[in-house]
């Protein structure tokens, strides 16, 4: 059993990862700035926080600071580098910020290791489906071929689907972990260098790396107050308060859905699995599922009255579709997610019926993003 730090570990994914590796037997230090807009304006108070409290040896600290992280690491096996801004649209204009936190406290992290003795064996970094940016497709022209970022005029005509040069109409298909890297946010940037870090260096310093790519996360605990953990809680949320949801581009637009208890357990097989070191895995369900599906599946599940409209917004750095090719993660990390959409969004709504609604900053990150011209 190992000695294993996790940076952000009091967050959504972070806190419950926090308490299996314990269960397993691992010493478990947790890392978390506990920042408001993850867990309010009182984080102590906050349920994920209070999930790990007195569970796990918890330093309140940041990954930006010199003094926090050496302590933190000190006599550490393992690290499991959660910590990160992760909003996509919130990245287009805090752009120092999500810089300084996702790359810049990688980048001390290494340089602690790198000028000083050290004991660690592995770093697992949590690393996104967003570096793929557009996921793969198949031209019956040009073979597998990766469109770039979509024109802002052809998506104000209406015009929402993806083209490639020289072809013809495209076919999704699973993005594997050799496709092609072309993020279209500045976040998908930042997770890009992230993990090409900690692949790069970590060899050199006689440290495992293994890179986890996940697909869009959900589950009870997600925050429901945060506007940028993802369409799940913010929908719910809504549909909770009887707001009316304004569904982007045309509704057809699809991600890749996958359980936080099956995150859980891909990040538990990169942490003690010899066989995963050196290697980058999808972490999904390699299901695609549309945010029409979505707005259906909460109102089964929540039992409540859903006003939607399908607007025609969208906003720049979005991508169309995306979903994993999971062959790698099953064959060499032995992961098969236990979860499908429809029973995970089951369980999501459960835990949202007696949880929320709760106050969002949701109505705010749409005229912020507005203001700043990345929504359309």
């Amino acid at each position: 059993m190992a000695k294993v730090l996790i940076t952000g570990g009091a967050g959504f994914i972070g806190s419950r990862l926090a308490l299996k590796l314990k269960a397993r037997g691992h010493e478990v230090t947790v890392l978390d700035t506990l920042a408001e807009q993850v867990h309010g304006a009182d984080p102590e108070a906050s349920e994920l926080y209070r999930s790990i409290a007195g569970q796990v040896r918890f330093i309140r600290g940041d990954v930006t600071n010199r003094g926090d992280m050496t302590a933190a690491m000190d006599g550490q096996e393992v690290i499991v580098h959660f910590a990160a801004e992760t909003g996509t649209g919130q990245s287009m204009y805090k752009v120092e910020h999500y810089t300084a936190v996702n790359i810049g406290g990688t980048a001390l992290m290494f340089d602690i290791l790198a000028n000083a003795p050290h004991t660690m064996k592995r770093i697992v970094v949590a690393s996104s489906r967003s570096v793929y940016g557009e996921g793969k497709y198949r031209s019956p022209e040009l073979g597998d071929v990766y469109p770039e970022h979509r024109a802002a005029a052809d998506m104000t005509a209406g015009d929402f689907e993806v083209k490639y040069p020289g072809s013809s109409a495209l076919t999704l298909v699973a993005t594997d972990e050799n496709s092609k890297l072309h993020p279209s946010s500045l976040y998908g940037i930042t997770k890009q260098v992230q993990e090409q870090m900690v692949m790069t260096l970590s060899p050199t310093l006689g440290i495992e790396p293994v890179a986890l790519r996940y697909q869009n996360v959900f589950g009870p605990g997600q925050s429901l107050s945060n506007p940028y953990t993802g369409i799940l809680s913010i929908f719910s949320n809504l549909i909770m308060q009887g707001k009316p949801l304004n569904i982007f581009e045309d509704g057809a637009e699809s991600r890749d859905f996958v359980f936080v208890d099956d995150v859980v357990d891909a990040t538990v097989l990169g942490v003690e699995k010899p066989e995963a070191a050196g290697h980058v895995f999808n972490v999904g369900t390699g299901v695609p599922v549309s945010v029409n599906q979505v707005v259906d599946a909460l109102s089964r599940h929540l039992k409540l009255p859903v006003e939607s409209a399908i607007s025609g917004n969208f906003r720049l750095g979005d991508i169309r579709h995306n979903y994993a090719d999971m062959t790698r993660a099953n064959s060499v990390l032995g992961f098969t997610p236990a979860y499908d959409f429809e029973r995970g969004i089951g369980e999501f709504c459960e835990w949202v019926l007696t949880s929320g609604p709760r106050e969002s900053g949701y109505e705010k990150s749409i005229v912020e993003m507005k203001a700043k011209g990345l929504m359309k």
